[in-house]
């Protein structure tokens, strides 16, 4: 079993940056992808980057390229999302999430394990 622990959420204006931080604890060595999802109001969750924990190799949505970097700290089995440029569209509760399979890292259902969420805000 993996717990997931987000913080770094809150209210930013539009042009700000947010620090997402996610602490896995448990059983980490069965994860090997670690994946952020957002979910708006009245929306579907939405993919936004992932990153391997061996080699580090990153994926990206299209709407996160060039804004967002996820990066990870092996040591503290913590992943980062560091989000700059941020935009009203970009309001939404942000989830970490851990596979145990590489799958299609894109899709919600290649995850096993999901943190609480934390909100992000961007007022314009």
């Amino acid at each position: 079993q993996v717990q997931l622990v987000e913080s770094g959420g809150g209210l930013v204006q539009a042009g700000g940056s947010l620090r997402l931080s996610c602490a896995a604890l448990g059983r980490t060595f069965s994860s090997v992808i670690m994946g952020w999802f957002r979910q708006a109001p009245g929306k579907e969750r939405e993919f936004v980057a992932a990153i391997r924990w061996s080699g580090g190799n990153t994926y990206y949505a299209d709407s996160a390229k060039g804004r967002f970097t996820i990066s990870r700290d092996n040591a503290k089995n913590t992943v980062y999302l560091q989000m700059n440029s941020l935009k009203s569209g970009d309001t939404a509760v942000y989830y970490c999430a851990a596979a145990s399979s590489y799958g299609l890292r894109n899709r919600a259902s290649t995850y096993e394990f999901w943190g609480q969420g934390t909100q992000v805000t961007v007022s314009s």
